[in-house]
């Protein structure tokens, strides 16, 4: 394994630490190596529940080990980790975002979401790390509805050396978007990210602002925004697929940032928003730092939260 390849997994093994605790914990470590027991697959079971994977996986997954307990009474915890790290990644298929840069700059990424979610911090931190690889980038502050917002994206894009476009409190959300797109074009820029309000899934008056965003973008070239991605607390569970659903409807959405996985036991609850809505996730957040949003990997989440590599 490449230490790229190494430094990654250790940051998914380090961020959903939680997650994976309450699975190795609840079995006594027998992940670890140690024998597979009756008492060991009950308790298996109920940290899949408690890390909020959901039913249905939660039984594939654990149809999957008593299979094999049964037919191996000396299956071991490794065994049975890798019998469950297997099930997940085929739960997870397509689950995993490819995110490319398209020819005809700037590619705008517009980020919805509720308060609270990460999502402007999220903002600054997607635009540095395509910095890091050498591109152009700008942030267009169209949250103009909370005090704090702009200046909380200032901070941040001043911090990590990103240019910001905003204006006042209380401005039109899609003229600062249209004059954000309009800058990104005329400097050339390979990205545009579009921090967007925050709101209330259910109110129905903030939703159509953000269809005002899509069809401001949309005149000034066809398709945009051509990424719309969702960002979601993943503290919150399974409580979000319902407010992913109501996003959805309103922004059609081509994807997903799970936000907050280090500081959650219910690390699994990406499984049951991916099995509900099949949209690709393209980032996971693993810590407060900017390194700490990684790209989604479908097989280093799996590894991770059943501690195949120990």
């Amino acid at each position: 394994m490449s230490d790229e390849k190494k430094g990654f997994f250790r940051k998914f093994k380090e961020g959903l630490r939680k997650t994976t605790r309450s699975l190795t914990d609840a079995v006594g470590g027998v992940f670890g190596g140690g024998k597979i027991d009756e008492a060991a697959l009950d308790a298996i079971e109920e940290a899949l529940f408690a890390a909020d994977f959901g039913v249905e996986t939660a039984e594939e997954v654990m149809d999957a080990i008593r299979t094999g307990y049964r037919k191996n009474r000396e299956l071991r915890g490794k065994e049975a980790a890798e019998i469950g790290a297997k099930v997940l990644e085929g739960v997870l298929e397509g689950a995993q975002g490819e995110f490319k840069l398209r020819e005809e700059a700037p590619t705008v990424i517009a980020l919805v979401g509720v308060n609270g979610s990460g999502k402007t911090t999220t903002s600054a931190k997607i635009a540095w790390l395509f910095k890091q690889q050498g591109s152009s980038v700008l942030v267009g502050a169209c949250d103009t509805f909370r005090a704090a917002a702009n200046e909380q994206l200032k901070v941040w894009s001043d911090r990590l050396g990103v240019d910001v476009i905003g204006s006042h409190q209380g401005a039109d959300p899609a003229a600062v978007a249209f004059d954000s797109f309009a800058a990104a074009r005329k400097r050339n820029s390979d990205l545009l990210v579009l921090d967007t309000a925050g709101r209330l899934h259910t109110k129905s008056n903030l939703m159509e602002e953000l269809k005002k965003v899509r069809r401001v973008l949309g005149k000034q070239r066809e398709g945009t925004p051509e990424e719309r991605w969702l960002v979601i607390d993943g503290s919150h569970g399974s409580n979000s697929i319902q407010q992913a659903r109501i996003f959805h409807e309103a922004f059609d959405l081509t994807g997903l940032v799970i936000t907050k996985l280090d500081g959650t036991s219910r690390g699994g609850a990406l499984v049951g928003i991916y099995r509900e809505m099949k949209l690709p996730i393209f980032y996971v957040g693993l810590g407060e730092q900017p390194e700490d949003l990684q790209p989604f990997s479908v097989k280093e989440y799996c590894e991770a939260v059943f501690a195949t590599d120990e």
